[in-house]
């Protein structure tokens, strides 16, 4: 594999310093030129997380602040150093609350990501964005979720026809499962992918997850006639084609690629970052696109590659989000791990377990250690590239992360 690029300084200087003033622009430009790169600009150096569970005690306002503190501990930074919050629209722990509970001080720059699952990785985007640019030092995005324990939100009933769904919860496609099954049955009548494809996915995810003591299927072994035999969802998605129902918090920290050479661990640089939000999108479902298959992830991907020095043959280990099988082959369609319609085939062989093509979800991802927006495949990233996975792949050098496909989503590339 191509060894990565050493990170570019990040003090914008391209020769020796001069006085004299800028001159003033003659043209209107397209926006792009002359702008900071975020290639290896910010390295994250701090993770941290709760324990997960069905039911933790604690409220999503107390899980979120240990998240942040553990990680922040785990940088070896103060919280009166933070400057910067990025979170979910879905969070229901706001920035202001949080920054008192810490200790942080003065706050520059704050942002919400919206779409759930589809905002994991670009949290760390806009972070990466704020401290490239000069407006904030330290940056922290976090996710705190009782699911496990919380209500369903497709059970408020008050929000559940908003003008996209009047054409769909009528039909009966009431869950986010339902919407993704229906995909699902779709992909496999077009291409021939099988539920044994689907059980590969759920297969390497919980063998991952049996070896990581802090996932909630640690020691509780997956089969094939387990799977296969398992009730319904939503046909044809079974029990184990879906992700956990989670409590839990998780948080890492960001800061400027300088910076972090002189923290506690070695930092795991943001090498490129993209959001994806393709033409006539309709979420879940994707109902007005030419192709319904082809969903946020090949958006995300072509900007994702485009401001990369590598590419997906030269990724180590994936982080793919999975709240629902299906999207393992889809993802790996949309971001370039195979053509159109050999997600499926993809899977076979063990492609997806520690010393496969593509080692996946190596703490067990949503559908074995964790459900929680996704975040937890962020964390799991930077362990991989720290060498301190619990399912360790020998010499992981570079990471994909992978936010939810269906709906606008964001994707990260992380590496050494």
């Amino acid at each position: 594999m191509t060894s990565p690029r050493k990170p570019r300084a990040t003090d914008g200087s391209t020769g020796p310093a001069t006085t004299a003033s800028p001159p003033r622009p003659t043209r209107r430009t397209s926006g792009l030129e002359g702008t900071a790169s975020l290639k290896d600009a910010t390295a994250v150096v701090g993770i941290g997380q709760t324990a997960f569970a069905r039911q933790l005690p604690e409220s999503e306002k107390a899980l979120a602040c240990r998240a942040i503190l553990a990680a922040l501990a785990d940088a070896g930074i103060a919280p009166a150093e933070v400057d910067a919050f990025a979170s979910y629209t879905m969070e229901e722990t706001d920035e202001v609350e949080v920054a008192k509970a810490i200790g942080a001080g003065d706050v520059t720059f704050f942002s919400k990501v919206g779409y759930g699952g589809g905002g994991s990785c670009a949290t760390l985007a806009h972070l990466a964005a704020a401290i490239t640019t000069g407006q904030a030092t330290v940056g922290v995005a976090w996710r705190s979720r009782k699911r496990g324990s919380g209500p369903r939100p497709w059970k408020n009933t008050a929000v559940q026809l908003p003008t996209p769904a009047q054409w769909t919860r009528p039909f009966g496609l009431l869950r986010p499962v339902d919407e993704i099954a229906m995909l699902a049955r779709r992909y496999m009548h077009a291409y021939g992918a099988s539920r044994d494809h689907l059980f590969n996915v759920a297969l390497a995810c919980r063998n991952r997850a049996n070896q990581n003591p802090a996932a909630i299927m640690y020691e509780r072994p997956l089969t094939r006639d387990m799977y296969m035999t398992s009730r319904w969802i939503s046909e044809p998605l079974c029990l184990f084609d879906n992700c956990l129902e989670t409590d839990g918090a998780l948080a890492c920290v960001l800061v400027s690629a300088a910076r972090a050479r002189d923290c506690r661990h070695r930092p795991v640089y943001v090498h490129s970052v993209a959001q994806g939000l393709p033409a006539q999108h309709h979420g879940m479902v994707n109902y007005w696109n030419d192709d319904p298959l082809s969903g946020p992830a090949w958006t995300a991907a072509r900007h994702l590659w485009k401001h990369a020095d590598f590419g997906p043959e030269d990724v180590d280990v994936a982080q793919i989000y999975d709240a629902f099988t299906p999207l393992i082959p889809l993802s790996l369609e949309g971001y370039g791990f195979c053509d159109r319609g050999e997600g499926g085939a993809f899977t076979e062989g063990g492609a997806l377990e520690i010393g496969g093509r593509l080692p996946l979800n190596t703490a067990g991802g949503g559908l074995s250690e964790a459900y929680v927006h996704g975040f937890n495949l962020i964390t799991e990233g930077v362990r991989q590239l720290r060498g301190a996975s619990t399912a360790q792949v020998p010499g992981a050098e570079t990471c994909l992360v992978t936010a939810g496909e269906g709906v606008p989503t964001s994707a990260v590339l992380l590496r050494n």
